[in-house]
């Protein structure tokens, strides 16, 4: 039962949220440390499917921007709308107060576009169902997110709107989380003999269950996050 007094102690965790107050160091770390590697991953493959085809480099890297150099059209749509969207993260999930209607329409729309396009990605996956299975599962989970912080922004719930909108962008760079994992994979492939396409989806699994594991363990953790989520 809530007292009288729990709406005001709810709406001051909003405004907490809101500021990014609430976010323990951890979490600060790896969202800067997520943006980095997500900006890192766009350049690179910007600057190869901007690049003469070549076989420099090692063998399965070499194939893997093959492939993304056949998709260039979708791949170029897809890291264009990605990292428009990681660059509006800093300036979203700072103070509620300084977020403009016209910039948060922004993220929404481009959360939408990138949702889709990686969809449109998956159907010609690296790493065949594994991957595909991974992209339906957690775009999927992503696109609820942002509806339903959409939705609960058109009521006027601050507090869920933030909530989803967090869940949203820690799945989102869940795809930066993947980076290290799958570098663990190539680094390792001389003794596992696994190849791109064996441990692509792999690493999609283990990297977006690590952002979504850990963003839900710390909303769940803390007492307005036992109560509202």
């Amino acid at each position: 039962m809530r007292t009288a007094t729990e709406p005001g102690r709810l709406q001051g965790t909003a405004e907490r949220l809101e500021r990014g107050a609430s976010f323990p160091t951890w979490l600060r770390v790896g969202f800067w440390a997520c943006i980095v590697i997500a900006v890192a991953a766009v350049v690179r493959r910007a600057v190869v499917l901007a690049s003469p085809a070549g076989n420099s480099g090692p063998p399965q890297m070499t194939a893997l921007d093959a492939w993304f150099r056949m998709h260039a059209a979708l791949t170029w749509a897809h890291i264009l709308c990605a990292l428009a969207l990681v660059a509006l993260l800093p300036f979203v999930m700072r103070s509620g107060r300084g977020v403009s209607p016209g910039l948060e329409r922004a993220f929404f729309l481009l959360g939408v576009t990138t949702g889709v396009t990686a969809y449109a990605m998956s159907a010609n996956a690296v790493g065949g169902w594994v991957e595909r299975s991974a992209v339906l599962f957690f775009d999927t989970l992503f696109l609820v997110s942002l509806a339903r912080a959409y939705a609960m922004g058109r009521r006027g719930d601050r507090m869920q709107k933030r909530r989803w909108m967090v869940r949203a962008v820690a799945i989102l760079l869940g795809i930066a989380t993947t980076r290290p994992v799958m570098g663990v994979f190539f680094a390792t492939s001389p003794m596992t003999h696994w190849t791109t396409r064996q441990f692509f989806g792999v690493a999609f699994w283990i990297g977006f269950s690590i952002n979504t594991l850990a963003i839900e363990f710390w909303l769940r953790s803390t007492a307005a996050g036992r109560r509202l989520a």
